[in-house]
């Protein structure tokens, strides 16, 4: 049985590694330009809902609820769909991760002229407003988040800003410790 306990634990920080490997081979192809978008037109919404239906079981075992809710008939979307998954992924699991003891995150995609905006908003425990600056700057963890000891690189959220924005679209956030945060980005239709 120690056994057994010893092959998980060394599972799931060999799983860790790999993560920041290739957290780190992205972040020196953003950085060197290399960072190819093989552009295809798909559904955001389908895309969203995979990923809701991937963490259902973690959000269930963290006492969070999630919800979607589309506005509308939604058009396609013209990006590279593993880069887009990659950047959704990021921000459902911080917003489940960083709810602490019960909680729920709403998703909300709709169309904004040539782009559709997709958010993602937790009632979990905010970022202060003297870390906000730095929210999508490298290796950057706020202070608060250490307190509660999530695992994390501080990479996500810098790779899914230039992922976004080498897709055409933009990124932002509101926060309030204490309170939650609402992430966003759009993405052009065509």
């Amino acid at each position: 049985e120690k056994q057994l306990d010893y092959f998980k634990i060394l599972k799931d920080n060999s799983a860790r590694m790999g993560e920041l490997v290739s957290d780190l081979l992205i972040v020196s192809r953003i950085e060197t330009t290399r960072l190819l978008l093989k552009k295809k037109e798909f559904s955001l919404e389908d895309l969203v809902r995979d990923l809701i239906s991937g963490f259902e079981p973690f959000a269930r075992a963290s006492n969070v609820e999630m919800s979607l809710e589309p506005k509308g008939n939604l058009p396609k979307i013209l990006a590279d769909p593993n880069q887009i998954r990659q950047v959704v992924e990021n921000l459902l699991d911080n917003a489940v991760r960083y709810i602490k003891d019960r909680g729920r995150v709403e998703m909300a995609i709709r169309q904004k002229n040539d782009f559709l905006y997709f958010e993602v908003k937790d009632n979990g425990v905010g970022i202060p407003q003297a870390d906000q600056k730095f929210i999508f700057q490298k290796f950057f963890r706020s202070e608060n988040i250490l307190r509660y000891q999530t695992q994390g690189s501080g990479l996500g959220l810098y790779i899914a800003k230039a992922v976004i924005e080498r897709s055409g679209g933009k990124i932002g956030f509101k926060s309030q410790e204490g309170v939650g945060s609402t992430f966003w980005f759009t993405i052009p239709i065509k």
